[in-house]
């Protein structure tokens, strides 16, 4: 195993088609020259097209695998996809912070999948908000971030983490996302490359970022150049599911 190469951890569920979840992070990371671990929280049944079925990972069993690993490798950056609830992405964080404060955490909250499965309910917000606290960016769409936000403010950050606000479903101004910062709002729109929709692609997104962070780009730089990597990524083939370069 290289030395040069920095460590990052996915904590996602396992899609067999490839295209989300921790096989689409790993050949992100892969394509980022940054060596990979992988945690399944969840197996699942889908295709490109049609999510059928899923079995989640106990949560105890996550644990003691973010154990092992932590007490073996010096992990970087901790990207984070479905999990059960939010009583288990807490627990899963205070883990993470606990055994490397340094580590940073990058969460991708997929609620829902594309067919309108739901993976996780947010009924405590007040936990929400202290689970936050713990974790240096999340990527949600527009219609997570009103879930997650319900009084979410386009012109201000008056929430306790990162935010990558994702334009692929903002019908006012397609393709752009909006980074929201403690003291700092930014625009990143896109390039005039033809890209089509795929599944999975914030799963690429958010695991982009976060090997740009294991690779100590900041954050403003982290997001730029995965905004480079996903336009790469949705271009790539005019099908759902797309294929990985740099």
């Amino acid at each position: 195993m290289s030395t040069n190469r920095p460590f990052a951890l996915t904590i996602a569920g396992l899609d067999p088609s490839g295209g989300a979840g921790i096989l689409a992070d790993i050949k992100t990371f892969e394509q980022h020259k940054v060596t990979g671990f992988a945690i399944s929280t969840a197996n699942t049944i889908q295709t490109e097209n049609q999510f059928y079925e899923i079995e989640w990972t106990d949560v105890n069993f996550i644990i003691r695998s973010i154990e092992t690993l932590f007490s073996n490798y010096k992990i970087a950056v901790v990207k984070i996809g479905i999990v059960a609830s939010l009583q288990d992405l807490n627990r899963i964080i205070l883990t993470i912070k606990l055994l490397s404060p340094a580590a940073k955490i990058v969460w991708d909250p997929v609620l829902k999948s594309t067919t309108k499965f739901e993976f996780m309910t947010i009924d405590d917000h007040s936990n929400l908000n202290k689970i936050l606290a713990e974790i240096d960016l999340i990527t949600p769409n527009y219609h997570e971030a009103k879930i997650l936000f319900p009084d979410f403010s386009s012109k201000e950050n008056k929430f306790s983490t990162s935010i990558l606000l994702k334009g692929g479903h903002n019908k006012k101004a397609l393709g752009t996302d909006t980074l929201f910062l403690e003291d700092e709002i930014l625009e990143l729109l896109p390039s005039n490359q033809k890209c089509s929709e795929k599944h999975g692609s914030g799963c690429v997104l958010s695991s982009a970022i976060a090997s740009n962070l294991a690779l100590n780009q900041t954050m403003i730089e982290a997001c730029k150049n995965a905004k480079i990597y996903i336009e790469n990524y949705l271009s790539s083939t005019s099908t759902l599911i797309g294929y990985h370069y740099v």
